[in-house]
């Protein structure tokens, strides 16, 4: 049996799959990648048993054809080979050998039949959703998701489904993001699913800014993606996510408006010299005026003003400012609006012309 393929036409699917191959595996299998092909197009596959990608390439195919190879070594050699080289895999009992140019490489391969596959439970709700739409909604919100937390809840993101409304939530306990998308959502009942942190990851190098429809079919235990030739499957976490709306602050706050970047350009530098394990940094706030302040352990320290508009009472508070410069990252607008309430309570940070995404980040200790 015999591949014949481009390697442009072969490289593009195999990086996209590649993310999800775990380098340390306790199946050896799962260090493969299925292939499968019949009428001139090939599907690939890989998975770690909490999430599985499928994807297509266009080859030249002798018969129908199954198997299973290194991914690694796969993609290193398609990586390695010169742009638009042709390249041909011939299947012989139980090695493929790739050829392309003067080149010959043989590789070891595995029986499809082992291939492990995630099959999850028909459908209870399913949706579409523009690719961009989907994007923005994860982008806005995963870089809060939590990272091993013991509350394995934590550890991945939010999807709350209702009818005209798409939300994101995620938070690590310190600090918290929220994003909304308002459009036509045709589903039975509201529902709330937690993607994994891998998946949440896989999704937002996967997803690009196209307004082309992706359709979402969710069940119990898991969620499948399909954005047109390709196919995302993620199980979910079986948790119950925190009230994240007993979080947001309350009662009367102190509004604050602060151009962006100026901002954003002085917490990095102020930054350099806080503490590295605790990155605190000290707000003070007086009238359309913010001074910030930062020292290390090394008795190091570093002073930075920035003009805001800001009316309210002289007030001091602490940040991780590593939380800070993280949603100013990803807020697009050029201005930002802090609502403060007091040195002890939770600031809400939200765009200035907007509010479809919010962020919370709690004070602390300095």
């Amino acid at each position: 049996m015999k591949i014949q393929a481009n390697r442009d036409d072969l490289l593009k699917p195999l990086l996209m799959v590649g993310n999800v191959v775990e380098r340390r595996q306790t199946l050896p299998i799962l260090a493969n990648i299925l292939i499968t092909g019949s009428n001139n197009r090939l599907s690939i596959t890989a998975t770690d048993l909490e999430v599985e990608l499928t994807t297509s390439a266009t080859a030249q195919l002798s018969n129908d054809v199954e198997f299973t190879l290194p991914a690694r070594k796969l993609i290193d050699i398609c990586k390695a080979l010169p742009q638009g080289a042709d390249i041909t895999l011939d299947i012989d009992g139980e090695k493929v050998v790739l050829k392309s140019g003067r080149g010959r490489y043989s590789m070891g391969m595995l029986a499809a039949r082992d291939y492990p596959s995630i099959e999850p439970s028909a459908a209870s709700e399913s949706f579409t959703c523009p690719e961009s739409v989907f994007k923005r909604l994860i982008d806005q919100t995963s870089f809060a998701m939590a990272q091993q937390d013991v509350r394995y809840y934590l550890n991945g993101l939010l999807f709350e489904i209702k009818s005209g409304q798409l939300r994101t939530v995620a938070t690590d306990g310190h600090r918290l993001a929220l994003c909304d998308a308002d459009f036509k959502v045709s589903v039975s009942k509201d529902m709330q699913v937690i993607l994994p942190r891998k998946a949440v990851i896989e999704l937002s190098r996967l997803l690009t800014d196209s307004d082309d429809e992706i359709t979402v079919d969710i069940s119990n235990s898991h969620v499948r993606i399909t954005m047109g030739d390709t196919s995302f499957t993620s199980k979910l976490i079986d948790g119950r996510f925190p009230d994240y709306e007993r979080v947001m602050p309350q009662g009367e706050t102190h509004p604050i408006a602060a151009d962006k970047e100026i901002l954003k350009q002085a917490l990095t530098r102020t930054s350099i010299l806080s503490n590295e394990k605790y990155r605190g940094i000290r707000f003070r706030l007086t009238e359309n005026l913010l001074h910030l302040q930062a020292h290390n352990p090394e008795q190091d320290e570093a002073e930075e003003e920035v003009e805001i508009h800001y009316t309210g009472p002289e007030m001091t508070i602490g940040f991780n400012v590593g939380y800070l410069l993280d949603v100013l990252s990803v807020i697009g607008t050029e201005k930002v609006a802090f609502a403060v309430v007091d040195s002890n309570s939770s600031t809400l940070v939200t765009p200035s012309d907007t509010s479809d995404s919010r962020y919370v980040i709690m004070p602390m200790r300095l």
